[in-house]
């Protein structure tokens, strides 16, 4: 009898019991809470994902802080997150790329799949894409959460969830290096040492880049990328485009066929102009002002390429692989993880780089 009890009381917690599905949504501007919100369930075509890890980008903390990124304004309730990993819990009907128990990277931009971009390949140009924790869509950053079951990508065995919560960051560098057109043997120039610049930093190198230099203001970035194999650094705190210039050419010992922007900094596009060597190309990686000024006859004489980059397209795979062959690895850059009950504390050591954060995860499990 008492073993009946207690299966039957187990059977009830399993069938009855609330299941627990903790969310980090932001109200407004400065306000976030951790509430519960119902599980959702896999319609056709998606897959229920019980999610492990989840990054904290940089996008979450701008709009927690001031609760607008451009034209994208949070007007109501929005749970944030997008740089995810999990386990399928469940399949919807007519799925069959993935399987209960596959372990996935999640690609958070969910096309149209039938305008004149989607059917070309670039997808991230999508003008109804439902991009999570973009208002007015909802992201990632909760214990239970269902998605289209082609944007699920399966990770191998030997990354681990936390890993896998880089993919989509890394699915920046990755396009930024495509849109750069970089060649085995060329010289970068990478501007700012934040995860995206880290990770371009890290792409370019997995690229075949011959050289790779740095620029940033704060030297612990710097120290961390020397420590992850640049060629070389600069700090360009207080220093004129002419004298960072100088610098980097002494790295080099001639112009940068490629730099990628990775700041938004409008100093640091004016230097990517200036150094980057004639015929090159500016990749604009990073997002600052919507205007700034910039030397744009330099660029014309010149005839350097500059080119945009929005997200990623077909960037996935690539990236999964430069993870699972050990040509980029991102676990250095993972200095801060947190429990999701403990996301108020994630948020803040990210605002504020305190203990020289970089990157931090928050632990989505149960």
């Amino acid at each position: 009898m008492p073993e009946l009890f207690w299966s039957l009381r187990s059977y009830w917690y399993r069938k009855m019991a609330p299941v627990d599905n903790l969310t980090c949504v932001l109200h407004a501007k400065g306000d976030m809470r951790l509430e519960q919100t119902s599980v959702p369930e896999p319609k056709g075509g998606e897959v229920q994902v019980s999610i492990k890890s989840t990054g904290i980008c940089g996008s979450d903390v701008h709009y927690l802080v001031h609760g607008a990124i451009g034209p994208f304004v949070v007007t109501e309730p929005m749970i944030l997150g997008h740089e995810t990993a999990g386990i399928v819990t469940k399949v919807g009907p007519e799925v069959t790329n993935v399987k209960v128990g596959d372990r996935v990277a999640l690609e958070p931009g969910v096309n149209c799949a039938q305008c004149a971009d989607c059917r070309s390949g670039r997808y991230n140009l999508c003008q109804k894409v439902i991009f999570c924790a973009t208002p007015p869509y909802h992201g990632t950053l909760r214990r239970f959460y269902c998605h289209r079951a082609d944007l699920c990508f399966k990770l191998p065995d030997s990354l681990s969830y936390d890993e896998g919560a880089f993919i989509e960051p890394l699915s920046v560098a990755v396009m930024a290096c495509r849109r750069a057109d970089l060649k085995f043997g060329e010289k970068v120039l990478v501007t700012g040492a934040g995860p995206i610049g880290l990770l371009n930093f890290l792409v370019a190198k997995a690229f075949g880049a011959s050289t790779v230099v740095v620029t940033d203001i704060v030297e612990s970035k710097l120290e961390l990328v020397r420590s992850l194999g640049a060629t070389g650094t600069v700090n360009v705190k207080g220093k004129t485009s002419e004298a960072i210039s100088r610098e980097i050419l002494a790295i080099t010992g001639s112009a940068p066929e490629v730099t990628l922007e990775c700041s938004g900094v409008e100093s640091s596009v004016g230097l990517a102009i200036n150094v980057t060597r004639q015929g090159g190309r500016v990749v604009m990686v990073g997002m600052g002002p919507p205007q700034v000024k910039v030397p744009l006859v330099d660029a014309v004489i010149k005839e350097l390429d500059i080119r945009g980059v929005f997200r990623y397209a077909n960037c996935y795979p690539t990236a999964i692989e430069l993870i699972a062959s050990g040509k980029v690895d991102v676990k250095p850059l993972i200095t801060h993880r947190f429990k999701l009950e403990e996301a108020a504390k994630a948020f803040e050591t990210t605002r504020t780089g305190a203990g020289n954060a970089v990157k931090v995860i928050i632990d989505c499990s149960n």
